[in-house]
């Protein structure tokens, strides 16, 4: 049997337990991955923004709004 199909047999709880142990175990695993070159570019245009009071926050609710939800 897959995991897949284990999963889809999963309760929605147990899917998040599951889901928290694998990020648990991701987080503590030795071998890091190494994030892309663009990742540090976006993070930099985005703390230029906010130095220079071109960034735009909004709270949780105005972005759900944004997306219709």
């Amino acid at each position: 049997m897959s995991i897949t199909l284990q999963i889809d047999k999963m309760s929605t709880t147990d899917r998040l337990q599951a889901m928290e142990e694998l990020w648990d175990a991701l987080c503590h695993e030795k071998h890091e991955l190494e994030s892309p070159s663009w990742h540090e570019e976006i993070l930099n245009a985005r703390k230029q923004r906010i130095k220079t009071g071109k960034a735009k926050f909004i709270t949780l609710d105005e972005l759900k709004k944004q997306f219709g939800r």
